[in-house]
């Protein structure tokens, strides 16, 4: 596991809230599959289980292929969004049943790790970073068409892209990163990744931080590129809906915006009624599908912190489905 090049983060902690040993020949999935690193965990604690994994990054995929042909067919992957999980969860189920007769109602446990992986930004072709230079990309799925990074930066105006440095990065320089950008791309346009570090960090003032001055606004046109924290208000309830009864649904983030979308949905799915609070009636009629495992978010220890520095602002948040 440690010969992987991405470290599966809070690794224990997910066995234990999805019980996997509890469940030895479970049904499995993994939305974020990545390098395969927790998907592999899962199989190796759960003997005779079966599990699918997803992503959008084709990178991932062969490498997660790589990691889980041990398994066989224990181990499926699919080139797809955790998105679609509706679509793909069901079939998947019923394609692995072993009779007719061999309904499964849903998964035992389903993981989202919401992190963009080691992999991932030490690849200067995938511009996700600007430690060493590359081109103005960001897409999880380069071949999947969507808009890229340097399109953001190369057409919107200073309005649009001070607006998703602020609300994406909580970038409080948004403005001032805006108009460098601007002035920076009249003469030609902004096409690598160092070169984008460069103008951020020109249109800084005042004193230096710990982080670099680019490191949020890198942050924010990751998350706008890849529509991240519209996919996990979307994804949550659908992967609810894939969930057997007793089945948990696991979600690892590590910014606050997404947490706070798990947080929320993860109270709301779990409230018989949403009414306002002076309503003597109830009229919503919501009926609350999960239970929290998990009051507040599980974090990574400090040894877990020193053998992995990107795990330090993981929070695992857990649910499980009700009748």
């Amino acid at each position: 596991m440690n010969e992987l090049p991405h470290i599966p983060v809070l690794l224990d902690a997910v066995l234990d809230t999805l019980r996997v040993t509890d469940h030895p020949a479970g049904r499995y999935v993994d939305g974020t599959v990545g390098a395969g690193g927790h998907a592999a965990a899962i199989l190796q604690a759960a003997p005779e289980a079966r599990l699918l994994g997803l992503d959008r990054d084709p990178a991932a995929l062969a490498l997660a292929a790589e990691q889980l042909a041990p398994f066989g067919d224990r181990a499926t992957l699919r080139h797809a969004s955790y998105e679609q999980i509706s679509a793909v969860v069901p079939a998947w189920l019923a394609f692995i049943s072993d009779t007719a007769s061999d309904t499964v109602s849903g998964a035992d446990g389903i993981l989202l790790d919401l992190g963009i992986s080691s992999m991932q930004v030490d690849d200067p072709a995938r511009g996700f970073a600007f430690r060493h230079d590359g081109p103005l990309d960001m897409r999880f799925d380069p071949a999947g068409g969507g808009i890229s990074a340097a399109e953001i930066v190369n057409t919107w105006d200073d309005a649009a892209l001070a607006d998703i440095l602020y609300t994406y990065g909580e970038e409080r320089h948004s403005r001032r990163i805006a108009r460098a950008i601007l002035a920076a791309r009249a003469p030609q346009p902004i096409e690598s990744t160092r070169q984008l570090a460069e103008i951020v960090a020109s249109a800084y003032k005042g004193p230096r931080e710990k982080i670099h001055p680019a490191t949020r606004t890198f942050q924010a046109l990751r998350i706008a590129v890849n529509d991240e924290l519209g996919a996990v208000e979307r994804v949550l309830p659908r992967a609810i809906d894939c969930l057997k009864v007793g089945g948990r649904l696991a979600v690892i983030s590590f910014h606050s915006l997404e947490d706070r979308i798990v947080k929320q949905t993860f109270k709301h799915e779990a409230t018989d009624c949403i009414c306002p609070p002076p309503q003597p009636v109830c009229t919503c009629d919501h009926v609350a599908r999960v239970r929290l495992v998990t009051r507040k978010p599980i974090q990574p220890d400090a040894p877990e912190i020193d053998a992995n520095p990107r795990s330090r602002s993981a929070k695992l948040r857990v649910v499980e489905r009700i009748e």
